[in-house]
C-alpha cells in the first residue's frame, strides 16, 4: 500500500513537467514559424524590389528610347531639301486690297486678314494671293500647279493634301514650274508629283520651324 500511494504521489509532478514540455515546443514551434514568416516576408520585399527596379530601368530606358526617337525625327524633319529658294524678313501686315508680291506664286509679305481654309483643303479655281499667303503664315503649305502638270500628278497631289493636315491646293497659272510647292518664305518647284523632294517638304514645312504662328487655326477662314 506505502508503494502504491509513492506512485500516487509522484504523478502530479510528472504531468506538469510534461505539460511544461508541451508548452516549451509549442512556444519553439511559434518562434520557427514566425521566423520563417519573417523569412518569406523579407524574400518578397527583396523580389518586389527587385522587380520594380528592373520596371523602372526599363521604363527609363524606354524613356531615353524616345526622347532619342523623338530626336532623330527632329533632325530628319529639320533636314534641308534640295532646290528650295528661300527669302528673310518678309513683312507680316494685314493690308487690304491686292499686294505686289516679289515671287510667284507668293510665300509671305503683308496679306488679307482673313486666311484661306487651309486644312487638306484641295481648290479646283485660283485662290486670292493675299488670302492663301496668310494660310502660310499660319503653318500651312500651299500645293500649286499649272496646266502643264499631267492629270494624273494633279490627282496624285489631291490625294496627298487630302490626307494631310495644314495643306491646301489650287491652280495657278502664272508660274514656271508646273508644280510648285509654298511655305513662310520657301519654295520648291518641281516637274512630277513623285518627286521624292515633294513629301520631304511637306515633312519640314508643314507647320515647320519657319511658321511666324505655329498652331494657329487652319479652319474657320475663308473659301473661296
Amino acid at each position: 500500500m506505502a508503494t502504491s500511494k509513492a506512485k500516487a504521489g509522484k504523478n502530479p509532478k510528472g504531468n506538469k513537467e510534461s505539460a511544461k514540455n508541451r508548452e516549451a515546443a509549442r512556444r519553439a514551434r511559434v518562434e520557427e514559424i514566425r521566423k520563417a514568416e519573417q523569412a518569406r516576408e523579407r524574400r518578397m520585399r527583396l523580389l518586389t524590389i527587385g522587380v520594380t527596379t528592373v520596371i523602372l530601368a526599363g521604363l527609363v530606358g524606354g524613356g531615353w528610347f524616345l526622347i532619342d526617337a523623338a530626336q532623330d525625327k527632329e533632325v530628319a524633319k529639320a533636314a534641308p531639301v534640295d532646290g528650295v529658294k528661300s527669302w528673310s524678313k518678309l513683312t507680316q501686315n494685314h493690308v487690304n486690297g491686292t499686294v505686289d508680291y516679289k515671287m510667284s506664286p507668293p510665300v509671305g509679305g503683308d496679306h488679307n486678314q482673313v486666311w484661306v481654309n487651309c486644312d487638306k483643303q484641295v481648290y479646283t479655281k485660283a485662290v486670292p494671293n493675299e488670302n492663301a499667303v496668310h494660310g502660310l503664315e499660319h503653318g500651312a503649305v500651299w500645293v500649286t500647279y499649272n496646266d502643264k502638270a499631267s492629270k494624273a500628278d494633279v490627282e496624285s497631289l489631291s490625294d496627298l493634301v487630302k490626307k494631310t493636315s495644314y495643306t491646301f491646293m489650287s491652280p495657278y497659272e502664272d508660274q514656271s514650274s508646273p508644280i510648285v510647292l509654298n511655305a513662310w518664305e520657301h519654295q520648291l518647284k518641281v516637274d512630277k508629283a513623285s518627286d521624292p523632294r515633294v513629301q520631304k517638304f511637306l515633312d519640314k514645312y508643314v507647320q515647320g520651324e519657319q511658321t511666324p504662328e505655329p498652331g494657329a487655326a487652319c479652319s474657320g477662314g475663308m473659301t473661296p
